[in-house]
């Protein structure tokens, strides 16, 4: 009879355990599609030995849409512009819709990501 006591007197605490993991995965999955503070906040998810790959841009010209024609920059020290390096390539701007022509500024810097095959970035005008 004994370990039939321990065993109930366990199960309980084994299914509190799962609850606290089930209730925290859910607050993590909210405070993922919420945050917790005010300001948005985007993050990119990588495996283990991968990562992100972003760097700074400076939009050359409008190519069609929302695609346009940007050049990577290096950044230099305070108070120098930064340096242009490398060839033209084109990226997405997200934050402007697929089906109309873009109005971002010749000359606005922005950090372009590398998703999958193409080259993203978010600038709103």
């Amino acid at each position: 009879m004994h370990e039939s006591e321990n065993y109930s007197t366990k199960e309980p605490t084994v299914m509190s355990n799962q609850a606290n993991i089930q209730n925290n995965q859910q607050e993590l999955e909210k405070l993922g599609r919420e945050g917790s503070l005010p300001i948005a906040e985007k993050s990119v998810i990588v495996s283990a030995g991968t990562g992100a790959a972003s760097w700074p841009a400076k939009v050359k010209s409008l190519s069609s849409y929302n695609v346009y024609n940007v050049c990577l920059v290096e950044i230099n020290e305070a108070g120098f512009v930064p340096s242009e390096i490398g060839q033209n390539m084109q990226a997405y701007n997200l934050a402007e819709s697929f089906i109309t022509t873009g109005s971002l500024a010749v000359g606005t810097y922005v950090m372009v990501a590398k998703v999958g095959e193409k080259n993203i970035f978010y600038a709103s005008v």
